[in-house]
């Protein structure tokens, strides 16, 4: 994560052990990224943010109350804060706790393995969105994708479009428009263009091998030749 969204604290959380705290500032720095702010969100605006944007029957959180969670000086969580956060960062409440001892990534579960792969494809959208920053329409696609709950199946629901003919300019014509006003600078995609690049090189290589073997052939009849002479 330090290198896709500038994570001070360094993406452990999907290599080795992580504390209740670290896992505090990881969704706060996650959530800022998300929200645009291209920043970790402080604790006072993730308070403000929770007081405004859940209901009141869910409870509430003081930023005391969090600053002692991230600093270790509250090791564990009530019930309901557990919740409340997990609610509110879309995450499991199991994930809220401190990873036990000996914990490394190939031990998860095939549900918590999955859920790691989810981390980690957000986590690259998100890295995405902030190196084309300069691109607002690009920045704001990939933050979508990386806000749906199933950013995977988003990405396979677009190479279905892509693959289908035609119909990726039909949803741009009736959902996008303005697009069609646009003029739109053809190129060749990198990938293409590697692959008829290799294509080229095993048809000239293939070619190459074609034309000595004609020429050692024709040495040899001349020589046979020679020597019935």
């Amino acid at each position: 994560m330090s290198a896709a969204c500038g994570c001070e604290f360094g993406c452990v959380g999907f290599q080795e052990a992580m504390k209740l705290c670290d896992k505090i500032r990881y969704l706060r720095e996650v959530e800022g990224q998300l929200r645009g702010l291209g920043r970790a969100m402080t604790q006072g605006e993730l308070v403000r943010a929770m007081r405004e944007e859940m209901r009141e029957s869910d409870g509430t959180l003081s930023q005391s109350y969090l600053s002692q969670i991230e600093s270790g000086a509250r090791p564990h969580l009530t019930n309901t804060t557990r919740l409340l956060l997990a609610r509110f960062f879309k995450v499991h409440p199991g994930y809220l706790v401190d990873d036990p001892e000996g914990y490394h990534a190939e031990l998860l579960s095939d549900l918590r393995a999955q859920h790691t792969l989810d981390e980690k494809l957000d986590l690259w959208l998100i890295g995405g969105a902030e190196r084309f920053r300069r691109d607002p329409e690009l920045r704001r696609a990939l933050l979508a994708i990386a806000r749906h709950e199933d950013s995977r199946r988003c990405l396979l629901l677009l190479e279905s479009i892509l693959e289908t003919p035609s119909l990726s300019e039909r949803l741009l014509e009736v959902l996008r428009p303005e697009s069609g006003t646009m003029p739109v600078q053809q190129r060749t995609p990198l990938l293409v263009a590697a692959e008829s690049s290799t294509r080229a090189a095993r048809k000239n290589s293939a070619q190459g091998n074609g034309s000595k073997s004609n020429g050692s052939k024709g040495n040899a009849s001349a020589r046979r030749g020679g020597s019935k002479r």
